[in-house]
């Protein structure tokens, strides 16, 4: 029995677009640029407490569901991707509808985001050559690194009030937990947010230890596989070619 995934036809042109967004290597290069904004542009420039949008989670769910589609080759760890993705958006879709409790909501978002960051890292290392925008979407897996450890940091301040010291505002949106996470992936720590309980200085740790072994072993990875399958070389052959 062959391990492929199913093939999919797209009636709906957003989602047959979206896939073939995921299916290209620019794809890689505009998700990088457009979390550089999400991280380091909009935060400042958005009202305190600025969240979710009914429009924001539909525009995500179809980035994280067409994501998944693009990964459909890979049979089982497929199917699986797609059951986590697909719990996900419905929560987050059902919480517009139907109270749903604000941890809850928190650990769907990580979950998702989770999710996100393998269909990021499926794309980058997939078989091929390693291309600019491969390189890119290395990036976007560590900016996707600092996303999730933000969100992770948030839902420990809601399960346990007070896990950090300084200026943290949970009702603030994500700007104090973007910061306080990029702060410890790139192991700089200034300490004006500081973590106080057992759970999450685990979580700062594990963070700052991820950080610094992510850009030494898969960043450089990729860039010497770049090197080595650029103009000259006969090198053709990505991360994941055997």
């Amino acid at each position: 029995m062959s391990s492929r995934g199913p093939t999919f036809s797209h009636p709906w042109p957003v989602i047959g677009a979206l896939t073939r967004f995921w299916k290209s290597d620019k794809g890689l290069s505009i998700f990088s640029a457009w979390l550089l904004v999400f991280v380091f542009v909009l935060p400042p420039v958005l009202p305190p407490g600025t969240g979710r949008t009914v429009v924001g989670d539909v525009a995500f769910a179809l980035v994280l569901l067409t994501g998944v589609l693009a990964l459909s080759e890979h049979g089982l760890a497929w199917r699986l991707l797609m059951s986590g993705a697909v719990l996900a958006v419905s929560v987050f879709l059902l919480s517009w509808v139907v109270p749903v409790a604000p941890p809850a909501i928190r650990l769907t978002s990580l979950l998702s985001l989770v999710l996100l960051l393998v269909v990021v890292l499926g794309q980058t290392f997939r078989p091929g050559p390693v291309t600019f925008h491969r390189i890119q979407g290395g990036i976007a897996a560590y900016l996707l690194l600092g996303v999730i450890w933000a969100q992770a940091f948030g839902l420990v301040e809601l399960l346990r009030p007070g896990a950090f010291s300084g200026p943290v505002d949970v009702t603030g949106g994500p700007r104090p937990w973007l910061y306080l996470s990029f702060m410890t992936l790139t192991t700089v720590g200034y300490g004006d947010i500081l973590p106080v309980h057992p759970a999450a200085r685990s979580l700062a740790m594990l963070e700052a230890v991820t950080g610094p072994l992510y850009v030494a072993i898969l960043l450089a990875r990729l860039v010497s596989l770049a090197v080595a399958s650029g103009p000259g070389s006969d090198t053709n052959r990505g991360p994941g070619t055997p």
